[in-house]
């Protein structure tokens, strides 16, 4: 229900939409995550995966928006749909409080939609559910589907923004001032050679977050990186929360998602500082897993190296926690420097 902690009414994420040049790339990573690829829309060269409650659409049209958002940024997450008791008091709410609407010539969905973070787009999905949903009324089985067997992964846990110096506030006043999300976190972190500082944002219905990071000091950052890369903010990573990780991760050994090297050094002290997690300590380590958590639970969560672009996905299993691994920020961030100076950029 609309509220004025939730003035718009939102109830979580449905989908998630991509574009990229290379189509045949982005549908291996999804296969190899264990996404079934289900249906075609009715009208347009749009595909959709699924697996649990993680919805995806690959967008392959040559015209369109999605299109001409990828030949601008290579691949992307061109929009996202958010859940919403009303998608057009949502939308007409949402113009009110500040947010830029989508004219209907510029969108490929017949969705309400506001433009987003580097100007994707967020559409307001007020139909879903296991039957009467936006799959099933506006797509069709496709004759050849892709079935794949699920990885574990259930659902979106966050979504992260990456933007640039001096705007961290405006993005975060966004999506406080136009949906109702509270500011949970702050966070100042520095790496060996670069660092960050990030504000993690909770959803009004409590369902996910969106951290938005800020690069420091010179243009040699992540962020920095990212936003050369990207040609503007956007989407950095999403987040997908995990039944067993290390299920998960043993189901895509071998497979084309690599995962960022930890130092051997970090389990040396881990499990004495966290005893109470439950897994396989040699699989935890072998898969370079890393482990934060306090006196009421802990997460386990591990992180891709860039996917699409500079896009990467993070895994996540949490046990009666909901940080964001904050012990584990300087071990992460020495490791994408390392990926960064692999790559020439440090």
């Amino acid at each position: 229900m609309a509220s004025e902690q939730n003035p718009l009414g939102l109830m979580g994420i449905e989908f998630t939409e991509y574009a990229t040049p290379d189509t045949d790339f982005m549908h291996k990573v999804f296969k190899d995550f264990g996404f079934s690829m289900l249906k075609k829309h009715k009208e347009k060269d749009i595909l959709y995966y699924q697996q649990n409650n993680i919805h995806f659409l690959l967008n392959n049209e040559k015209k369109g928006f999605s299109a001409e958002f990828a030949k601008k940024h290579g691949p992307a997450i061109t929009s996202m749909g958010w859940r919403v008791e009303d998608a057009e008091f949502a939308y007409k709410a949402a113009v009110e409080r500040g947010a830029k609407a989508a004219d209907d010539s510029v969108k490929d969905l017949d969705y309400p939609a506001i433009y987003g973070i580097g100007n994707s787009l967020i559409y307001f999905i007020d139909v879903f559910g296991e039957e009467n949903n936006i799959y099933n009324n506006d797509f069709v089985d496709l004759e050849h589907p892709e079935l794949i067997q699920e990885k574990g992964f259930m659902e979106v846990d966050h979504l992260t923004n990456n933007v640039y110096k001096g705007t961290m506030q405006h993005w975060a006043d966004f999506y406080k001032n136009i949906f109702g999300f509270t500011e949970v976190r702050y966070f100042d972190i520095n790496g060996a050679q670069t660092g960050l500082t990030s504000f993690a944002l909770r959803s009004p219905d409590g369902s996910f977050c969106i951290p938005i990071n800020e690069g420091k000091d010179d243009d040699k950052n992540q962020i920095d990186e990212y936003l050369k890369e990207y040609d503007g903010p956007g989407v950095q990573h999403l987040a997908f929360t995990s039944r067993d990780i290390v299920a998960s991760l043993d189901a895509m050994e071998g497979s084309s998602i690599k995962t960022l090297d930890i130092i051997p050094e970090y389990y040396d002290t881990i499990f004495d500082k966290l005893p109470q997690i439950t897994e396989d300590h040699d699989r935890i380590k072998h898969h370079q897993i890393l482990c934060d958590g306090d006196e009421n639970g802990y997460l386990l969560q591990i992180f891709t190296k860039n996917l699409f672009g500079p896009i990467f996905i993070e895994i996540i299993q949490r046990k009666n926690n909901l940080g964001f691994g904050e012990g584990n920020f300087t071990a992460l961030f020495e490791s994408i420097e390392r990926d960064q100076m692999r790559r020439g950029v440090l």
